[in-house]
């Protein structure tokens, strides 16, 4: 990807910019995007994807500690996997639209994002540079794309998800996952299945893959949950 053309001071604060006199904010057309999200390839290509599209960007950050109460930030896009309790915090009592994203959609964390005023979800697994500059432009408007049938559709569309990974674990990615629920380690299952330990990390690397996962113990955590195991 491109790298972003940063609307920041290098430090995570945002550029300066006047006041209206009556509301205290900058002029709506001047307010913008603060992106958060700890992976920098994805945070920089959604900022270069805004750029280019000619939304303003107001700055980034790689942890929501970084990102100020700022009078410039009119929408802040976020990574929901770490929580939103942090970003609604922000929001509160201001003009500010929150756009969760997320890379492990689950019906318990999209009914929790729909009981916290989150104007949209975005999946990143599913995100195109068109869809984002849509959604952050109609949340920057004032709208909202949480709507009950959207809702449920994104639900229908998680369970789709799980049932697909279900489908697609083989009998020995099912063997290795049955082990680490079991509490096994790397060496243990490579002996007892006559694997190299290699063999099993690379197994392992397929079930976190397939699952949408980033540690054994939250792959173990969610085949529990959607039945796998």
């Amino acid at each position: 990807m491109q790298s972003p053309i940063r609307a920041s001071n290098g430090s995570g604060a945002p550029l300066s910019s006047p006041l209206s006199t009556t509301t205290g904010q900058p002029p709506a057309a001047e307010r913008g995007v603060w992106i958060d999200d700890g992976n920098a390839v994805v945070r920089r290509g959604m900022v270069t994807s805004l750029v280019a599209a000619r939304v303003p960007v107001v700055g980034e950050s790689a942890s929501l500690d970084s990102v100020p109460r700022s009078a410039l930030m009119r929408v802040l896009v976020y990574d929901a996997d770490l929580g939103s309790t942090q970003a609604v915090a922000l929001a509160r009592g201001r003009d500010v639209g929150l756009i969760a994203t997320l890379r492990q959609p689950t019906g318990a964390k999209l009914h929790e994002l729909a009981g916290q005023c989150i104007a949209a979800i975005l999946l990143l697994d599913e995100l195109t540079p068109d869809v984002l500059v849509d959604t952050v432009r109609w949340v920057s408007a004032g709208g909202t794309l949480l709507s009950k049938g959207l809702m449920r559709g994104l639900l229908d569309h998680v369970a789709h998800l799980n049932h697909s990974a279900a489908d697609s674990l083989s009998r020995r990615e099912r063997q290795v996952l049955e082990m680490l629920a079991a509490g096994e380690e790397t060496r243990a299952i490579a002996l007892s299945l006559n694997y190299s330990e290699r063999t099993v990390k690379n197994v392992v690397h397929d079930v976190l893959t397939k699952l949408n996962c980033r540690t054994r113990a939250q792959a173990v955590g969610e085949a529990l949950r959607t039945g796998i195991l």
